[in-house]
């Protein structure tokens, strides 16, 4: 066994793009490594990333493909030979096999006599099929943006390739993609190590070689690295801690080939400022860390990691030039948040007429108009007790308003949390503040809801106009395009229903926009769509569990939930297991009789079921129909499937002792009616036949 290591330098890509790159990148390789037959029994694939490169290491591979033998089917008898002598038709299908004429046997099947040979194929080496193959592989990367490189040449990728390393054990596989020819040599930190290329002798010795360059390949390795050196840069200041971002760690970790920290520190008088603001800034513009003291509270000092190791000298450098630039950005945001409080939010307002929307939906001031109206019906749903109407047609009138300050206007990613700061400041009661400030969630799966009742009608309202709006000119999701985010949105609806608590249906969220016809339909299919998204990554729910409750069309999002909470804990049981097959079984006579041009009706003559079994099932079942109509309406659906499991001995006994398809038309009739009376009035909680059964 081999291992086998590719590595391709890059310029700097984006930190953001490389963890799905790398990922991509070591899936593709070992499919193509397992498609050619070079993986050992035992292997394992190990992946890495800086800014610089991208790499895979397999472990375990062969170094030639074992040789093989194909059984070919060649031409008839009676076209291979002519007067005894071999025709062209045998000579070429020799040549094929790669055997001589008279090593072709004959064999004999339902079409007659046919020429057969046993064509043996030489197993390739290792390193002629990579460097055949695996170019395609690399091209085929996904990146968010590429680029063309050479003038006049077809590859694109997310940046210039300046070098490939490929090898094989010690050997170089002659790799050539990008205008680059694979060799053993990479190259470490740039400036910690400068421009002198690394000799890597043997595939193992990639992550020495590169930590002696100053380069940590491994992902993981450098984002501990990362957090303990929070960690060790606290202590500097007592009682204090770096507050916890998972995602900025991320970042920093994908941003750094040796990375370090050194702590920072900026005036009091700035945390006169939001916390929001405060962190934004450091955040978002400056990839700092906040700290914080024990209470929770912003402390004056910040959190950089570099991308290098600095000595004394040069760290106090640094730190006086981060300083002085994260001083310069709290100077803005201050004389913007000062300056924006100069005209009330309500004044801003008329000012949304001058900030398109969309072109085709006008501006955000027709926007704030039909955010109020579908909060408006939306609220018409609740009741006055659980809801502030006030605040939240108040909210809704005002929530768009902080587009207009300059302080979203230079850190965009705090719009809607401005304007619930700003509406603080002016006065406004803590529903309309809070409210304003959620509205824009979640933006993620992972994102939080709005915390109240006000601020959840109010994202409702505020991503439903949105999506209404863009599927009214067409403008819906195609493939992996989502040009207006409408996934994101819908996801956010769905979450909101699911996790609020909000008496309101899918149904009633869309009709509130006024959506009537086919706009409406396209939109209840992309909710539905979304709605399974939830269920099975957010809640990690069985595919089939899903689509089996997902097969009844719920309206009610929280109902669907309970649904697939009840279905899951019941799905291994036997009886439940035996009653999903008779249900499938069902299903499939019913969809066959109505191929076959039967009319399957509910209302028929039941006194043609005269045979014990049948009607022991439309007894049984009819008295349990009821019971499990109560217990649905109830939301107890573990007691309706549990009661729905006692149907299974009637079941059995009907398949057992009845024939449905018989040739008597009225009996026929009658039998087929009563498998869609029982399929109608057990799957409305959820259609069993959708359940997969082992076997």
């Amino acid at each position: 066994m081999a291992d086998f290591l590719l590595e391709i330098g890059l310029e700097e890509v984006p930190a953001r793009m490389l963890a799905g790159a790398e990922a991509e990148l070591a899936r593709r390789t070992e499919d193509l490594l397992r498609r050619e037959r070079l993986l050992g029994e035992e292997f394992a694939v190990e992946s890495y990333s800086t800014p610089r490169r991208l790499a895979v290491l397999v472990r375990g591979v062969l170094q030639k493909q074992a040789d093989t033998e194909e059984e070919l089917l060649g031409p008839p008898v009676k076209a291979a030979y002519r007067d005894g002598k071999p025709t062209a038709a045998a000579e070429a299908f020799a040549k094929k096999a790669g055997v001589a004429v008279d090593e072709l046997r004959t064999v004999t099947n339902a079409k007659g006599e046919y020429l057969a040979a046993t064509a043996k194929r030489a197993g390739r080496d290792f390193a002629a099929i990579v460097a055949e193959e695996l170019p395609n592989e690399i091209a085929s990367i996904y990146w968010a943006k590429n680029m063309y490189w050479r003038p006049g040449k077809p590859e694109r990728f997310v940046r210039p390739v300046q070098w490939l390393l490929a090898m094989l054990d010690g050997e170089v596989v002659p790799l050539e993609w990008g205008g680059r020819t694979a060799s053993n040599v990479t190259y470490g930190h740039r400036v910690l190590h400068g421009s002198a290329p690394v000799t890597v002798h043997q595939s193992n010795d990639y992550i020495s070689r590169l930590n002696d360059a100053k380069v940590m390949a491994k992902v993981e390795e450098r984002r501990h690295r990362i957090r303990k050196a929070l960690d060790h840069a606290c202590r500097a200041v007592p009682d204090a801690r770096w507050r916890e971002d998972h995602p900025l760690v991320d970042k920093v970790t994908h941003m750094t080939e040796w990375p370090s920290v050194i702590l920072g520190s900026f005036e009091p008088q700035y945390l006169r400022l939001p916390e929001e603001v405060l962190v934004t800034v450091m955040r978002d513009h400056q990839n700092y860390f906040a700290m914080e003291g024990k209470d929770g509270k912003l402390l004056p000092y910040f959190l950089a990691v570099l991308n290098t190791e600095p000595d004394a000298n040069a760290e106090g450098i640094i730190r006086h030039g981060n300083e002085r630039v994260l001083r310069a950005r709290f100077n803005d945001a201050a004389f913007f948040y000062d300056f924006d409080q100069r005209t009330p939010l309500r004044e801003r307002v008329t000012l949304l007429e001058n900030i398109t929307f969309q072109k085709d939906l006008g501006s955000y001031a027709a926007k704030t108009v039909r955010i109020r109206a579908v909060a408006e019906r939306l609220a018409a749903h609740m009741s006055a007790a659980a809801l502030d109407r006030e605040a939240l047609d108040t909210a809704a009138q005002l929530c768009k308003a902080d587009l207009t300050t300059d302080m979203v206007k230079e850190f965009t990613e705090l719009q809607g949390i401005v304007g619930g700061l700003y509406a603080r400041a002016q006065g406004y009661s803590a529903a309309v503040t809070d409210a304003i400030y959620a509205h824009y969630q979640p933006v993620g799966m992972e994102d939080a809801i709005p915390p109240t009742v006000e601020g959840q009608v109010l994202a409702l309202a505020d991503k439903i106009d949105t999506i209404a709006g863009m599927f009214g000119l067409g403008l819906q999701p195609t493939g992996s395009k989502d040009p207006f985010a409408l996934r994101r949105a819908a996801n956010g609806i769905v979450k909101i229903l699911a996790e609020g608590g909000l008496p309101l249906t899918l149904s009633q969220v869309v009709d509130a926009t006024g959506s009537a016809g086919a706009n409406r339909i396209s939109v209840r299919t992309f909710f539905a769509e979304r709605l399974e998204s939830y269920l099975r990554e957010v809640r990690g729910a069985a595919y089939d569990v899903v689509k089996a409750v997902l097969s009844t069309a719920p309206d009610d999002v929280r109902d669907a939930l309970a649904r697939v909470d009840a279905v899951a804990q019941v799905r291994g049981s036997d009886d439940f297991l035996a009653i999903a097959a008779a249900f499938k079984r069902m299903k499939n006579i019913l969809e066959q009789a109505r191929a076959k041009g039967e009319r399957v009706l509910l209302d028929v003559d039941s006194s043609l079921l005269t045979e014990p079994a049948e009607r022991t099932l439309a007894d049984e079942s009819a008295r349990r129909a009821t019971r499990v109509a109560q217990l649905r309406e109830q939301g107890n659906y573990a007691g309706a499937l549990a009661t729905i499991a006692e149907l299974r001995p009637a079941i059995d006994v009907f398949f057992e002792k009845v024939m449905v398809m018989v040739t008597d038309a009225a009996l026929r009739r009658a039998r087929l009616g009563l498998l869609a009376r029982v399929l109608g009035d057990f799957n409305q909680v959820a259609d069993f036949s959708e359940i997969v059964i082992a076997g």
